[in-house]
């Protein structure tokens, strides 16, 4: 059975992940207490089910601790397991559940060592989940949603989908320093040094895509160098990030506004990669 787990912090887009995966015909499961889940797989398998997706999170905070071996007795039972946590900045969270105006679950709950007459701040609630979620977080292919629109994490969600892994994919994904750093990045280069295509006037409405633009930066030795040691670097280490079982290594490449020379570099590095590795381009700031 082919097995998506979802899980991360509140507010992060979990539901609209579930949601995407119930409309690819999953059979999807909201808020399950993890000692259920061997219990759930072996039901749908015997049901002929092929699909599940399955959420999990701080709301079955009392249960969590026994999920990690949970999921490794799926994988070792041959089922296609993939882990998908979401996250988000602080901040971008606040402001999430200042517009839809709804409270945090883990300020109802009451944890072990809280005071009852002492309430958590969101700020605290947020924090609290984090690290209840870190052990989670470390083994998942981790989205950051936080300047993401909904579309955009659609998209990103049914490329997942559509992922067939027999060993480990790079995700190439370009962002904006002005932006803000990607929560999700497993290496992180900066192309900030390189000659910027905005101050051309004409380059300026083009994107790294086009090929002005990337005729442009051909032209820069700087750029072809810096090109050639993130290939090299990446090569170098691919190995022992294979060695270390992970399904994806997600590879970040930021300029200031994410739309010129990070674009270009990821577009380069997935075409000198994906001759011989499964790749996926992720840019950031373009819609």
């Amino acid at each position: 059975m082919r097995i998506f787990l979802i899980s991360g912090i509140s507010g992060s887009g979990k539901s609209v992940a579930l949601n995407v995966l119930e409309d690819t015909g999953f059979f999807c499961v909201d808020n399950l207490p993890p000692t259920l889940l061997p219990e759930l797989i072996s039901t749908l398998t015997q049901d002929g089910i092929q699909a599940a997706a399955i959420a999990i999170d701080a709301r079955s905070a009392n249960s969590l601790n026994g999920l990690i071996n949970s999921i490794q007795l799926l994988k070792a039972a041959g089922h296609q397991l993939d882990l998908l946590f979401l996250t988000a900045k602080t901040e971008s969270l606040i402001a999430r559940f200042s517009e839809t105006r709804r409270s945090h679950p883990l300020s109802h709950r009451l944890l072990p060592g809280q005071n009852p007459n002492d309430p958590r701040t969101l700020i605290e609630c947020i924090q609290t989940e984090r690290k209840m979620l870190n052990e989670m977080e470390e083994i998942a292919d981790v989205i950051d949603t936080s300047g993401l629109k909904t579309s955009q994490l659609r998209s990103w969600i049914r490329e997942l989908i559509n992922i067939e892994r027999s060993n480990i994919t790079i995700l190439f994904e370009s962002f904006a320093f002005k932006v803000g750093v990607p929560l999700n990045a497993d290496l992180m280069f900066d192309v900030r040094t390189l000659p910027n295509p905005h101050y051309d006037i004409n380059l300026r409405p083009l994107t790294g895509q086009d090929l002005p633009v990337q005729l442009f930066l051909q032209d820069q030795p700087e750029a072809q160098e810096m090109l050639n040691d993130i290939s090299q670097f990446i090569e170098k280490w691919l190995p022992s990030f294979k060695h270390d079982n992970r399904s994806y290594l997600t590879i970040c490449i930021g300029c200031t506004g994410g739309q010129h020379r990070s674009v270009y570099m990821v577009e380069q590095l997935a075409q000198h990669f994906k001759t011989t590795e499964q790749v996926v381009i992720r840019h950031r700031e373009l819609t």
